[in-house]
């Protein structure tokens, strides 16, 4: 498989990578907040298909992202290790963000390779983890893998999000053209070998996904970046108007990185009948800067 950098799902078996995964170990992280009505099924499915006496799957991690409803509780009662974001790093601070939970995520496993899937696939199934490790599996020169896929969304089914088209794949081409080869670039399904993730910062809210593709282009190279078809993705669709303060999060994280000068981090999103919302870019830093954090004893 050397020199292949886009795969199908369907080209790793659950049974034929577990053959092969050898010593290296896996953790499946999930972020949620408030996912309390698909995040059960997500767990089940991992639990029942690719952990236990398959053991392709060591450690099954649902971040809970300061939820207010019953998603711990329903994770927790399908298997799954759950873990507070507001009780990890305490001594760090303690903000809610996708790209915060991920940290903590990373900080919080053991695996040698992590995979991250989002919590509010409706359709999820275990080809979601396969397809991720498999690349990974493989090939020891692939450091990190992105997912990609159909999301039957409104009249035109082809392509990312709103987000993706309008802003994310615009700054790429305009900024980054490297990249322009990566099919959804803010997919929230990815995974990575340890040693590379602990090596790059994460953006704490929504522009972590932009952030790290950047990130562990240039520490580990194009060449180190594969990205796998995991058919069709069915999930929430948020409306229009919640989507600013996305977008701005993800422009913000590509014109830091493009030249530290062209953005300010803190900023007042203003949106006439809307309010304003304040919206301040922080970065955690690589876990390999951050006391208590050993790789060598995970």
């Amino acid at each position: 498989m050397t020199g292949r950098r886009r795969f199908a799902a369907g080209e790793f078996a659950a049974a034929d990578l577990a053959a092969c995964k050898g010593s290296t170990t896996v953790s499946v992280c999930l972020p949620a907040r408030n996912e309390e009505k698909t995040v059960g099924a997500i767990v089940e499915a991992v639990r029942s298909e690719l952990m236990g006496e398959l053991g392709l799957v060591d450690e099954l991690i649902v971040m809970d992202d300061h939820s207010t409803d019953r998603t711990a509780a329903i994770a927790a009662d399908a298997g799954a290790s759950v873990v507070a974001c507001a009780d990890v790093l305490t001594h760090l601070g303690n903000q809610p963000g996708k790209g915060e939970a991920l940290w903590k995520s990373l900080f919080s496993s053991t695996g040698d390779i992590v995979v991250w899937c989002d919590s509010d696939v409706a359709n999820f199934g275990a080809h979601f983890i396969t397809g991720l490790l498999g690349p990974l599996l493989a090939d020891r020169s692939i450091g990190y893998c992105k997912g990609f896929y159909q999301r039957p969304v409104g009249a035109d089914q082809r392509g990312g999000g709103r987000t993706t088209e309008l802003v994310a794949r615009p700054l790429i081409a305009l900024l980054f053209p490297e990249l322009s080869g990566i099919v959804q670039p803010l997919a929230g399904e990815y995974a990575g070998r340890r040693d590379v993730l602990e090596r790059v910062p994460f953006v704490q809210g929504y522009g972590v996904e932009m952030g790290l593709l950047i990130d562990v282009w240039r520490l580990a190279g194009y060449s180190a970046i594969a990205q796998v078809d995991l058919g069709t993705r069915l999930h929430r669709n948020r409306p229009l108007h919640e989507l600013s303060t996305q977008a701005t999060e993800v422009m913000q994280a590509a014109l830091h990185r493009a030249d530290r000068t062209l953005v300010n981090a803190a900023i007042t999103l203003r949106r006439p009948g809307l309010g304003d919302t304040e919206i301040t870019m922080q970065e955690r830093p690589p876990l390999i800067e951050v006391p208590g954090y050993f790789r060598h004893a995970r």
